[in-house]
């Protein structure tokens, strides 16, 4: 004779069959589900937005207003950062917060600063790397974003003449310029798509006025990604 816990199971066993079946069933599931969103998180293409200087280097300074050009890199990084998530990339920041890279400010902090900014490149394999800067020149009329590749290599020389044509295009450009190769650690430290933007000149005042207006910054950004998958959707770019 069975037990009363015995009948009761035995009264109930398609029932918990049924439990324990949809248990299993919801189990793989998100065994599953979290396979798929792993898979899908790894496909994402990798860019990196490097926000030039920071800490207590604060690069070159407004010829009005006084603003720190690392302040002014960091807002264009970080709205890069978001159209570019946007648009479905993920994004590495290599100085995300107003700190440098350097540790403690002490002999050799700019050097040190280089070098973990080469690092993060380099172990985030981008599909490409923008690094943001603004400009400054002794003539003050000078005027304009500018792009600057590595000379040796194709892929970056691509990338810029994509990203400038595009900048070119703005309605605020005043002068249509070509992107030039230039020596720099940041585009020298990795062999992915690098490029250097600046994004205008804090020497001339309109530059100046027009770098520190959201809206504006918001055009220039959308100019900066057009470019970009620009060059991403050319099959010649390799």
């Amino acid at each position: 004779m069975r037990s009363r816990p015995a009948k009761f199971l035995y009264a109930h066993r398609v029932l918990f069959g049924a439990a324990a079946l949809a248990l299993a069933v919801f189990s793989a599931f998100l065994v599953c589900f979290f396979a798929l969103s792993q898979t899908a998180s790894s496909l994402r293409l990798t860019v990196v937005i490097d926000a030039g200087h920071g800490g207590v280097d604060g690069g070159v300074t407004g010829v009005t207003t006084g603003v720190k050009e690392s302040d002014v890199n960091l807002a264009y990084a970080r709205a890069l950062q978001e159209a570019f998530e946007d648009a479905g990339f993920r994004v590495v920041q290599t100085r995300p917060t107003e700190a440098g890279l350097y540790g403690v400010a002490t002999a050799g902090y700019k050097k040190r600063d280089m070098l973990k900014r080469g690092e993060i490149i380099n172990k985030s394999a981008p599909v490409l790397m923008i690094s943001v800067h603004q400009n400054y020149f002794s003539q003050r009329a000078r005027r304009g974003a500018q792009v600057f590749f590595r000379e040796s290599s194709e892929t970056s020389r691509a990338l810029a003449r994509a990203v400038q044509t595009s900048l070119n295009g703005m309605p605020e450009c005043v002068k249509r310029t070509e992107a030039l190769a230039g020596d720099y650690y940041v585009l020298n430290c990795s062999d992915y798509p690098s490029v250097i933007v600046e994004c205008g000149f804090l020497s001339n005042e309109e530059d100046e006025k027009l770098l520190l207006d959201a809206n504006y910054r918001e055009k220039l950004v959308s100019a900066v990604l057009a470019g970009a998958l620009s060059y991403l959707s050319d099959p010649a770019a390799g």
